[in-house]
């Protein structure tokens, strides 16, 4: 475990130096969660390095870049390319199976309310690629996730300051009404989905 220790170390480090390019990065790569990236991006607008709207942007334009790669590779390469390499990107054939899984059943919605949950946040993309979803739709829908969960982040590593590394004890109250908002909209959208459906066949 200490290695993967120093390797966050190192990662955090070298996203300090870049500055708004280093939280691109990070959160495009995610060598570490982003939830970290994010809180110590927010640390950094403490120190005064940087910009807090200019963090979120760049916060947002990572996590968006993030799922285009996995969109992108789900669409050319498939599900065989993940069964062979997801460990090391962290995820795995059961998260790809719920992935699609909830892709299928519930549609193009999905890609903004799984944004919320932990591993599904990555994962839905791959089966949205699979899927040839349209891709401005799944830009939209992953950019309009992006931007609260970037702003949540950085404002509660800014509010943390030296603190910030508590970040997951934190986050908690504030994450779950945020995944029970995003189900009330997956709620609402199956049902104008479904109710439009009916409406053609009338």
């Amino acid at each position: 475990m200490e290695w993967i220790h120093e390797l966050a170390t190192t990662a955090l480090h070298w996203i300090e130096e870049l500055g708004y390019w280093g939280i691109i990065i990070g959160l495009a790569i995610e060598v570490i969660p982003s939830e970290i990236v994010l809180a110590f991006g927010g640390y950094l607008v403490y120190k005064g390095e940087i910009s807090f709207l200019t963090a979120v942007i760049c916060g947002t334009i990572g996590a968006v870049i993030q799922q285009w790669i996995l969109y992108a590779i789900g669409r050319y390469a498939g599900r065989p390319f993940f069964e062979k390499y997801g460990k090391y990107i962290k995820i795995s054939p059961k998260h790809l199976d719920t992935a699609e899984k909830w892709f299928n059943k519930y549609g193009s919605g999905i890609v903004f309310t799984a944004r919320f949950v932990p591993v599904m946040r990555q994962a839905i993309s791959i089966p949205a690629g699979m899927a040839r979803m349209n891709f401005w739709l799944f830009t939209f829908l992953t950019l309009l996730a992006s931007i609260p969960w970037s702003i949540l982040f950085v404002y509660l590593g800014n509010s943390l300051g030296d603190q910030w590394e508590n970040i997951d004890e934190k986050a908690g109250p504030y994450i779950q009404p945020a995944l029970l908002i995003a189900i009330a909209l997956l709620i609402v959208y199956v049902l104008f989905k479904t109710l439009r459906k009916r409406g053609k066949t009338v």
